[in-house]
């Protein structure tokens, strides 16, 4: 570790300590907005993790979000809900094993439109299986856990993210994935092993994503398909990590924050427009910043920077 990555460690840290402050201020509004913005922050930061580098656009978040869901919900009244949570870490790794060594030889819009349909076969799934149980109704996830507790739950996997993040982007397996993002014939051709790195990334994707489920499912109370696999999930987390900009660990926290407030906006004022608004955002963020904040902001600096050396010289 080198000095200035030590030195960085400080204000992070005080941004963690900032945050986790917030429940013993507002235990209403702010700490509502504050739990979707760490829940996103960790979704779109684990997507990215794996899509940042490879470059595949993976839609699959929701199923996997979905999964941790019901594996708290089904299992509450039987097993501990801290045993529930890792088992939903495991189970969310051992999908995204499956799905990635059927899948990962595809790319570009194959790879998407798989992982698409992926998450409305599972949710199909879940549907009939409680419809053929005699009931279409879902499962109610009723425990003592409060928002507050919630919120450092969360906030805490984010840290996790962000440490986990860190050291695989100073590995071999991140080197190789940034080789694979660039040309994935030169990074064979090298010895690399595409499919195992593509992978294990995908696992690790995976997996924090059915956690982050399964921390949520208290929060929902009643827990059914259509909300623990809403394509909506899977949609909002990529719009968010693009808006930040997925080429930096920290980019997809800068699209967070802004998105889940101008979303909050939205849901209140244009319930029926969602979907359409949503749309919009990402052509307009495809378009007009498709490096996301970060790219905008490092374009600025090193404009300015130009300018300054053409001034001195």
């Amino acid at each position: 570790m080198t000095k200035r990555e030590k030195r960085s460690i400080i204000p992070v840290f005080l941004i963690f300590a900032s945050a986790a402050l917030i429940p013993l201020v507002d235990t209403g509004y702010w700490l509502s907005i504050s739990i979707s913005v760490v829940m996103y922050t960790v979704l779109a930061t684990s997507w990215t993790l794996f899509s940042g580098p490879t470059h595949y656009i993976s839609l699959a978040t929701a199923a996997f979000f979905g999964i941790g869901m019901y594996t708290v919900a089904g299992g509450l009244e039987l097993l501990p809900f801290p045993f529930l949570v890792f088992l939903a870490g495991i189970i969310g790794a051992i999908l995204a094993a499956v799905i990635g060594l059927a899948t990962l030889r595809l790319s570009g819009v194959y790879f998407v439109i798989f992982t698409l349909g992926l998450a409305e076969f599972i949710r199909q799934i879940f549907t009939w299986v409680q419809t053929t149980m005699g009931t279409s109704s879902g499962l109610y996830v009723l425990t003592d856990i409060t928002e507050s507790i919630i919120f450092w739950e969360l906030l805490a996997l984010a840290m996790l993210v962000f440490g986990l993040g860190w050291w695989i982007g100073r590995s071999r397996l991140g080197f190789a994935l940034r080789i694979i993002g660039n040309d994935e014939i030169v990074a064979a051709h090298c010895g690399i092993n595409t499919a195992r790195a593509k992978i294990v990334l995908f696992i690790v994707s995976g997996s924090i994503a059915s956690v982050t489920g399964a921390l949520l499912s208290p929060r929902w109370t009643y827990v059914e398909p259509g909300i623990a696999f809403s394509p909506m999930i899977s949609f909002q987390v990529v719009i968010m990590a693009l808006l930040g900009g997925t080429h930096r660990l920290w980019g997809p926290l800068l699209g967070v924050i802004p998105f889940t407030l101008l979303w909050d906006v939205i849901s209140t004022f244009f319930p029926n427009q969602t979907t359409l608004l949503l749309g919009i955002s990402f052509l307009l963020i495809v378009y007009l910043i498709p490096n996301g904040i970060v790219g905008l902001v490092e374009k600025i600096y090193s404009n300015w920077i130009s300018g300054n050396r053409e001034q001195f010289n």
